[in-house]
């Protein structure tokens, strides 16, 4: 864990103890994530509640559930929309996917920080329109539970759909304004589950992971980390997807080459 200097020394040991008592608690290790940003959003979030320090903030996140929501809801930075990088997405559609398929029309495939099932949903409306969906295992996963109740739900707002192109829309939304419904069809294929990935064991044998935009609030070490079981996770030929500021510039410690921009293939 990094040397906190943004404050006095009391609030630093104050703030480390924090860091300490949370993973004690949770086994979310807070220390993996870049301090500054960590450090700027939690303090907002204490201070916005009425606590002088984060000691008496951690007991209150024990012992209220509306707090605890609250803590982890800004912890784990759940943005999400639909279709996200849309040029991607059809990239993934048009090649990657019917490469898969031409290997074995069975694909396991998972979405590893799902936030609110945007993205797990995105998966599925593809594998739909590829005649795959009803013959794959699709796993999306996010250590918050109240982000994965959300996502089960599948329910969501004008500007999470905007992306999705039309005749997407067509045949897997229905409602308007704030209340777009994900079709029943996508809700039955997607397996939401609640998953740590700093601390957790991953499954193996996957044709695709997707895990975009969460990099970026690691630190280096829990990156490397992280690229290491992603890679293990994957099948030789198998398909890491990730963000747009998330480039891996140095694939091949992890076994893994560049298939094209943030897509990247397991090569042993």
């Amino acid at each position: 864990m990094s040397d906190y200097t943004s404050g006095s020394t009391a609030e630093n040991e104050d703030f480390s103890a924090f860091i300490a008592n949370v993973r004690k608690a949770t086994s979310i290790d807070l220390s993996q994530y870049k301090e500054t940003q960590m450090r700027r959003r939690l303090t907002t979030l204490r201070v916005k509640n009425g606590f002088p320090d984060f000691t008496s903030y951690f007991k209150a996140i024990m012992d209220e559930p509306r707090l605890r929501n609250e803590f982890l809801d800004r912890m784990t930075i759940n943005v999400s929309e639909f279709w996200r990088n849309p040029n991607r997405w059809t990239l993934l559609m048009e090649r990657f996917l019917p490469d898969m398929l031409k290997r074995s029309p069975k694909l396991k495939v998972w979405s590893a920080a799902c936030s609110t099932g945007e993205e797990p949903y995105t998966i599925a409306m593809i594998l739909d329109r590829l005649g795959a969906l009803g013959q794959a295992t699709l796993i999306a996963s996010d250590i918050d539970e109240g982000v994965l109740a959300r996502a089960k739900n599948g329910v969501y707002p004008e500007r999470s759909v905007r992306e999705v192109p039309k005749e997407m829309a067509a045949a897997y939304l229905s409602g308007s304004g704030d209340a777009f419904q994900v079709d029943e069809k996508l809700k039955r294929a997607v397996r939401f589950q609640k998953q740590n990935l700093l601390f957790d064991d991953f499954q193996d044998g996957f044709d695709l992971i997707v895990c975009r935009n969460v990099m970026i609030y690691f630190t280096e070490e829990a990156k490397q980390q992280l690229y290491e079981k992603f890679a293990k996770a994957l099948k030789p030929g198998g398909i890491l997807f990730v963000g747009s500021t998330e480039q891996i510039f140095s694939p091949g410690q992890y076994g893994l080459e560049t298939a094209d921009t943030f897509f990247y293939r397991r090569i042993v």
